[in-house]
């Protein structure tokens, strides 16, 4: 029961066809720039993780974002969610376009359960996703957190989700990442909170994570030390061939004004 008295929504492992249900290690709720950078640091140390993405990201109405760090004259904003979602397919993760509808707690996924489901997501496409770990990346979007005993919503005249500085919520297994964790309203705060969730599930994964950087061949193995996990050496043709395969990679993406139109806040749309 919540603490409003509302019952617990709770999914059955059998609910429907069981089947029909994937199994993920993360599934990310949202597409912005938190959801993101979540999924980069979760998907490139091996976790199975999906982005459920309904195409609303609220950056999408910024006229030219110019305050992210690497871009000294601005950035098509909408050309920067591109560049971030192809970033989190390039570390592994997979994209669902649809908007989850429910996350719902699963029946049997008890205290001592941390290797299991915890959640089970529903998205308006009828998809049954059940999944270890789960971020909530949705703006001020809530409501399909309804019902979910232990998660915290605060009230500020816009809705957000209580969570502690690194996402986790009254919920194990479940967190919040940039805006909707009260993370100041700019694009490279919610991304940079959304690396940090993403380094906080791996943790709580039992990774072995250190850190992920890439480093010159011999940095750690000349010193006799160990590369620690989630770090790589590579020699110098392996640096040039990665920098002038990026180098490429920018050119390409910017060689024409980005096709989408500028969009703005819906109560101004004609």
């Amino acid at each position: 029961m919540s603490e409003d008295g509302a019952p617990t929504r709770v999914a059955s492992p059998t609910d429907g066809d069981p089947d029909s249900y994937e199994s993920r290690d993360v599934v990310v709720v949202g597409g912005g720039v938190a959801g993101l950078s979540a999924a980069v640091f979760t998907a490139r140390q091996g976790l199975d993780t999906l982005v459920v993405d309904s195409g609303e990201s609220i950056l999408r109405r910024n006229a030219h974002l110019e305050n992210v760090p690497g871009f000294p004259l601005g950035v098509n904003a909408r050309q920067l969610l591109d560049l971030c979602g192809e970033q989190a397919e390039h570390a592994g993760a997979d994209r669902l376009d649809a908007r989850v509808t429910q996350l719902a707690t699963v029946a049997d996924s008890g205290d001592d359960a941390t290797d299991g489901p915890r959640f089970v997501v529903h998205t308006d496409g009828g998809d049954r996703i059940r999944t270890r770990f789960a971020v909530a990346a949705t703006k001020n979007e809530v409501g399909y957190l309804d019902g979910i005993d232990g998660v915290g919503i605060l009230d500020r005249g816009k809705s957000y989700v209580d969570a502690d500085e690194r996402g986790r919520t009254g919920v194990d297994g479940l967190y919040a990442a940039g805006r909707l964790a009260e993370k100041p309203h700019q694009a490279a705060v919610c991304a940079g909170h959304g690396a940090e969730v993403g380094v906080t599930i791996l943790e709580a994964a039992d990774r072995g994570f250190y850190h992920d950087w890439v480093a010159p061949d011999g940095y750690f193995t000349d010193r006799d030390r160990p590369v620690p996990p989630g770090c790589e050496e590579i020699d110098a043709d392996e640096r040039r061939e990665r920098e002038a395969a990026s180098r490429e990679a920018m050119r390409e993406r910017f060689a024409a004004p980005h096709p989408d139109p500028q969009e703005t806040h819906p109560s101004v749309e004609e």
